[in-house]
């Protein structure tokens, strides 16, 4: 990938500095946002742009509207958020484009932000069509981007509307995403080890093509796990297996073996007939599940094998969790290993952790503030890790 602007390379002062965040923070049923990590994560770049004389337009999306206006998924509580955290004000727009959003955008004095409606309450965002860019276009100079967690969308914030900017740079998380991520395939240190989990083996299997040649192990779990060891010919019982992925589970482990590159699977699994809180589970072999049962996270053996496997690593990368996290019961396994990680990092390994499921988990086992990195993209990161071009990334200005 070739180095891209960044904005600190830009002359922001006096000038309508369109920038792209990813604000899509959760929200419970008050509209009170239960994680404000993506709006913290943006915080540097808003600070250069203002600080510098600029005049902050930024726009986000926020949950998956499709198109419509629904109310409950407005920004006000995400510009609510940024002003507490900026100890200053945000103006909000009632939409993200035409008159009003034009002529609020006019009246900006330096060093001021103004936040967007939701871009996807307009269905030409995902669809990245061109008078919906031209039309957000007209509402900055330059162009910044800092949503690394819709960097691997062709949409008309990331990539339409570029179009029409001749200075299109890149913010400091995205800057972070990308360097950090880079560490897990440029030239990592060994021993590396990379951890798997997650629902689908065909969500992974980029990864484990893309990074075989450089991993020293794969250690993998959750649901994808089963599919795997249904190819080895194991008894699975009723768990996750997709049948159609079997033939591909069982080309990649005869290609691991070809290379020399250890996939490592669970020896032994929790299962349950219930997947819900309070029901009764079991630890069985995890090539031996009865008809009935459904495994729901690793067991002990597994967990101890992995965590050895993890004690000598200098470069770990996790995507996915190992089992169904989000019930107490069921977390044992993803929570030891999310342990293990933490370890191995205070010990002097680089630990860079996938977003979404993997994000969570690890915020989940209160061991956020020991990894070295946690992307705040789950698809984005899936992507770069797959060796495949972001196209938000690839729509920005080459460095000097």
């Amino acid at each position: 990938m070739k180095e891209k602007l960044h904005v600190t390379d830009v002359d922001v002062a006096g000038r309508r500095v369109l920038t792209r965040v990813d604000f899509n923070a959760p929200l419970n049923d008050r509209q009170e946002i239960t994680d404000d990590t993506r709006i913290v994560a943006a915080l540097p770049t808003i600070r250069l742009i203002i600080e510098g004389g600029g005049r902050a337009v930024l726009m986000s999306h926020l949950g998956r509207p499709k198109g419509q206006v629904v109310d409950a998924m407005r920004l006000r509580p995400v510009a609510a958020r940024l002003a507490e955290l900026l100890d200053c004000g945000v103006t909000t727009a009632p939409d993200c484009v035409g008159d009003t959003a034009e002529g609020l955008v006019a009246r900006m004095k330096d060093g001021d932000i103004l936040l967007l409606e939701n871009l996807r309450f307009h269905a030409g965002e995902t669809k990245n069509e061109s008078d919906f860019a031209r039309r957000l276009a007209r509402l900055g100079d330059v162009y910044v981007n800092d949503a690394f967690g819709t960097a691997h969308r062709a949409h008309a914030s990331t990539v339409g509307v570029t179009e029409h900017f001749d200075v299109r740079a890149m913010g400091f998380l995205m800057e972070s995403e990308l360097t950090n991520l880079s560490r897990a395939t440029d030239s990592p240190e060994k021993p590396y080890v990379t951890i798997l989990g997650g629902a689908k083996v065909s969500d992974k299997i980029g990864v484990i093509e893309n990074l075989l040649p450089a991993v020293d192990a794969f250690l993998v779990g959750g649901g994808m796990a089963f599919t795997f060891l249904r190819a080895l010919g194991g008894d699975v019982g009723d768990s996750l297996v997709e049948e159609d992925a079997i033939e591909t589970a069982r080309r990649t482990l005869d290609g691991a073996r070809e290379s020399g590159t250890s996939i490592d699977l669970p020896v032994d699994v929790v299962v349950t007939q219930d997947v819900a809180d309070g029901a009764p589970a079991r630890t069985v072999d995890a090539n031996a599940i009865e008809p009935g049962w459904k495994g729901v996270d690793i067991g002990p053996r597994t967990i101890e094998a992995f965590a050895d496997r993890l004690a000598y690593a200098r470069t770990i990368v996790w995507n996915g969790p190992l089992g169904v996290f989000e019930i107490d019961a069921f977390a044992a396994g993803t929570n030891a290993v999310a342990a293990a990680v933490a370890d191995a990092t205070s010990a002097g390994a680089i630990s860079v952790i996938g977003g979404g499921d993997s994000a969570a988990a690890i915020a989940k086992a209160g061991l956020a503030d020991r990894m070295t990195h946690i992307s705040t993209g789950g698809g984005a990161s899936l992507m770069f890790l797959e060796g495949k071009p972001l196209p938000g990334v690839e729509a920005l200005s080459d460095a000097a």
